[in-house]
């Protein structure tokens, strides 16, 4: 490696944005891995709801390896120190055999994890305290968290309602429970490149890939899962599509308002995620910013500043 010895090759960017299929053909020609960073991707059996296209790993007849897709059940709630701790596991094992990996995501909160190193504790997700603070403004929620830590020095936490409420989490669960020893965390340096795209273009994209996934069966794929059990308030929690298409599948609204509705959301989170993305430049990450998913440009630029 050159210069700063990056060893983790980041592309992010906002959904429909093309980051995946970006990540695998430049993983392709590196003889690297994919390590994802998308917190509904890791449930089995969402995938046309989650936008999980595994076709994209397919490159010029070539299988790309991936990692951290399709390993919870739906039941399971999974969070931020499993991810890490996941992603750690993955990251070591892929870079013990002398390959960079590339993390390609669109979960501002995973990402930042991972290249900002969050130091947290393992503690159980609290479905009841987290229904309490949901219910709370950010004031609120700052003196809650600074009555159970007075001594709290990292005040990034309470910028984000995220993180305010996985640190008021950690915060209660910690005056009642033992310390419990962190996650080893390697040394990562990370080279980091963000696709966007002009705003209106971007619009488009994001409505054809919604019609597209629409055409391809995501309705039936909310109805099976919840034919297996998953329930409407399960299927409900994970926002965006599922929301809306288990709110259609009830009879509360017609196909028509279910697709507006999931548009405008899906739109107004891809505007989510460019915030937080710019949030995490001024915390100190920096970010190559590729317009129109240039796959060439990324490649020189990854090849010059990586390999």
């Amino acid at each position: 490696m050159k210069r700063e010895g990056h060893n983790l090759i980041v592309i992010l960017g906002p959904t429909a944005s093309g980051k995946t299929g970006m990540a695998a053909r430049l993983a392709k020609d590196l003889g690297s891995e994919v390590i994802s960073a998308d917190s509904r991707q890791v449930y089995r059996g969402m995938d046309l709801g989650t936008g999980k296209d595994l076709s994209e790993f397919l490159v010029d007849g070539v299988k790309i390896p991936y990692h951290l897709i399709d390993i919870a059940d739906t039941g399971h709630e999974f969070n931020l120190f499993e991810y890490q701790k996941m992603f750690y596991r993955s990251f070591s094992d892929i870079s013990g055999r002398g390959i960079i990996p590339i993390m390609a995501g669109g979960t501002g909160l995973y990402l930042e994890a991972v290249v900002k190193d969050y130091r947290m504790l393992e503690v159980p997700e609290d479905p009841a305290l987290r229904g309490e603070l949901q219910k709370m403004d950010m004031d609120a929620m700052r003196d809650r968290l600074f009555k159970s830590n007075p001594a709290l020095h990292n005040t990034t936490d309470t910028q984000d309602r995220d993180r305010l409420i996985l640190a008021i989490e950690i915060a209660e669960h910690s005056k009642t429970h033992e310390f419990i020893e962190e996650v080893e965390h390697p040394r990562i340096n990370p080279f980091t490149i963000g696709i966007r795209w002009e705003r209106n273009v971007l619009r488009d994209r994001i409505t054809e890939r919604l019609k597209k996934r629409i055409d391809m069966g995501m309705v039936e794929e909310v109805r099976n899962l919840h034919n297996q059990g998953v329930s409407w308030e399960r299927l409900d929690s994970f926002g965006l599509e599922y929301r809306y298409v288990s709110r259609y599948l009830q009879g509360k609204m017609d196909f028509d308002e279910m697709f507006r509705q999931m548009n405008t959301r899906i739109h107004q989170f891809s505007k989510r995620q460019m915030t937080w993305f710019r949030r995490m430049e001024r915390r100190g990450i920096v970010i190559h910013w590729m317009d129109n998913a240039d796959y060439d440009s990324i490649k020189r630029l990854v090849e010059k500043e990586v390999e």
